[in-house]
């Protein structure tokens, strides 16, 4: 009886700990949240949506780099497609070439200390992001910089849904192919991303960088216009709601994780009843545990109200695109769910030009194909066990 008590004593002291670190956490994380949005920017942009391109164009990149190489990455795997990336790191550094490496310390756990004594033994500066820390443990493990920025030169830059590793690639049997979308841009944008890196690497590394010879080049001024945001600490649910208000016909959006806010579904749906067509993509396969059934409760009042949600079929959706009418186009490392939405650090692009837009709703019209409609019917058929998971998911959605 004893064991008990001290079992029930101790479990009620987990519950009120866990808490009260993560309301103060988060409390002292909005104190801190700035809004950083750029201007109005003109930049060139390239869609990648397939990983072995991406990585074509993004290793001969940081392999012709003369002057500096900054990134910043939530996962890097010492797997072989990361064993390459380190390589070609690596031998720019002995080149003398200036090379900066930040990456979230949960989202990289297989990076361990070995690997990055090599990659500073060969002149590599290494940082990482986010660390868990006191005196809020809870909630500083939940804070992830999810952002993906490269930045070389000072005048090509890269941003998207990519990370460092195998199933990126096409190498993982459950998850191939993989389906994503990442930017590679050139023209002014780049000073945006440059100067975005260094406000994070300033945060977590043990140096300051500031205006160093190079950093910032005198860059042409592209044909699209756009616009950056990087958000954190629930910044990102105002801009979502602002972005689905000014929709008068379509929404289109591509998430691997729907779960929105209540505010943000509502306006979803009150679009939904004022004539907006609404079309949603999602994976068939899932990567992660109780992310399809949190998505679930959403998806059927989507569906009832009149919007259409596809599954895609042809390996794993990562990708993360927000399209409004033929006015804006998002595309960045931000996923539609409450991880996203309040936890994490990411980072979107906002392009405002109508040919750009054109072409990436060409993109996902490819994507809706290789994609199959998901019915009220099939989400109502009796499933105990998905029942089951379906409230476990919803106890613990914010997290997902």
């Amino acid at each position: 009886m004893n064991v008990l008590l001290i079992l029930c004593g101790l479990l009620v002291f987990l519950i009120i700990w866990l808490v009260l670190d993560f309301r103060l956490g988060r409390r002292k994380h909005l104190l801190i949240a700035n809004k950083v949005e750029s201007g109005i920017l003109h930049s060139e942009f390239e869609v990648f949506t397939h990983g072995k391109d991406f990585f074509r164009s993004y290793f001969s990149e940081l392999q012709k780099a003369q002057n500096h190489i900054h990134i910043l990455y939530y996962i890097v795997k010492n797997d072989s497609l990361g064993q390459e990336f380190f390589t070609i790191l690596k031998e720019k550094a002995a080149e003398g070439v200036e090379v900066r490496l930040l990456i979230d310390r949960l989202g990289s756990l297989t990076i361990k200390k070995k690997v990055v004594k090599e990659l500073t033994s060969a002149g590599i500066l290494v940082a990482f992001s986010n660390r868990v820390r006191l005196p809020f443990l809870f909630y500083s493990a939940q804070v992830r910089n999810h952002r993906k920025i490269s930045i070389i030169d000072g005048k090509t830059g890269y941003m998207g849904g990519f990370n460092i590793g195998q199933e990126y690639i096409d190498q993982d049997p459950k998850l191939s192919p993989w389906r994503d979308y990442q930017l590679k841009i050139t023209g002014e944008g780049v000073n945006y991303l440059q100067s975005e890196f260094l406000m994070d690497w300033n945060e977590y590394s043990n140096e300051k960088v500031r205006n160093q010879p190079g950093i910032y080049p005198k860059l042409p001024k592209g044909s699209v216009r756009h616009q950056f945001n990087p958000t954190e600490a629930g910044l990102l649910e105002g801009i979502f709601m602002d972005l689905i208000k000014q929709a008068d016909q379509s929404i289109l959006i591509g998430t691997p994780y729907f779960i929105p806010s209540d505010p943000i579904f509502k306006e979803l749906l009150k679009a939904v009843r004022r004539g907006v067509k609404l079309t949603l993509i999602v994976p068939f396969t899932a990567d992660h545990v109780l992310v399809q059934e949190a998505s679930y409760r959403f998806l059927r009042r989507l569906i009832k109200a009149g919007g259409q949600v596809y599954q895609y079929q042809n390996g794993f959706y990562h990708a993360k695109t927000l399209l409004i009418d033929d006015k804006i186009c998002d595309i960045g490392t931000a996923n539609f769910d409450r991880r996203s939405l309040f936890l994490n650090k990411e980072i979107n692009c906002y392009i405002y030009d109508p040919a750009f837009i054109e072409g990436m709703r060409k993109v996902i019209q490819k994507d809706i194909l290789d994609s199959k409609p998901l019915s009220l019917e099939l989400l109502n058929k009796p499933n105990p066990w998905r029942s089951v998971k379906e409230m476990a998911a919803g106890a613990v959605c914010y997290f997902l």
